[in-house]
């Protein structure tokens, strides 16, 4: 977030507003909220014009009537469970599915890139997710992309990953907190050093 995307958004930080979905952050056992700030801070330093929401309380007409005013949302991260919660609860999900083809930007950031995916399982893998489930059995999350992703990658995660990965149906890929993954038009690229491979 801190390098020139303007080639991807077809327009700078400073010309985008961004809706900055901070359910995530709201869930048990979260310990820091320094990210959120973290976030806002880099906005802030390129001139990129946001607005904080939260879903909860929100209605799927009253987020259609709001999102439309922004050239897309950055999804934070924290519970990813508490952040599912809110996104059915809210119709967040189908607002989001009629956005995207017109050029909308989802940008998800840990918990924010597990809800797009077909299932949040790799959620309860290996950190504070797995205690706090607030009642959801069906782990399906938006699937807006055809693939998990699993995030913060550390060597430490490499044998619990693997194991993981070899019961998944899916595909895995692996971001570490200086790496990306891009969908546009239907192509996928990989943003950052070498993508890791366990598997």
């Amino acid at each position: 977030m801190k390098k020139d995307l303007t080639n991807i958004f077809h327009k700078s930080f400073k010309e985008l507003k961004l809706g900055h979905i901070i359910n995530a952050s709201k869930g048990k056992g979260v310990a820091s909220l320094d990210y959120l700030e973290r976030t806002k801070n880099i906005f802030r330093e390129h001139n990129c014009k946001f607005e904080d929401i939260d879903l909860d309380g929100k209605t799927e007409s009253e987020l259609r009537n709001m999102l439309k005013n922004f050239d897309g949302v950055f999804v934070n991260g924290g519970s990813t469970f508490y952040l599912l919660k809110s996104i059915r609860e809210s119709g967040f999900d189908k607002v989001i599915k009629k956005l995207l083809p017109t050029g909308f930007i989802y940008i998800g950031a840990s918990a924010g890139s597990y809800v797009a995916c077909p299932t949040i399982e790799m959620a309860s893998w290996k950190h504070q997710d797995k205690y706090y489930h607030y009642e959801i059995k069906d782990f399906t999350g938006m699937n807006l992309v055809p693939f998990l992703i699993t995030v913060h990658y550390v060597p430490e995660y490499r044998s619990i990953l693997k194991e993981k990965i070899l019961q998944s149906k899916y595909l895995v890929r692996i971001l570490t907190d200086e790496q990306a993954i891009l969908i546009k038009d239907g192509k996928t690229t990989f943003l950052g050093e070498d993508e890791i491979k366990i598997i």
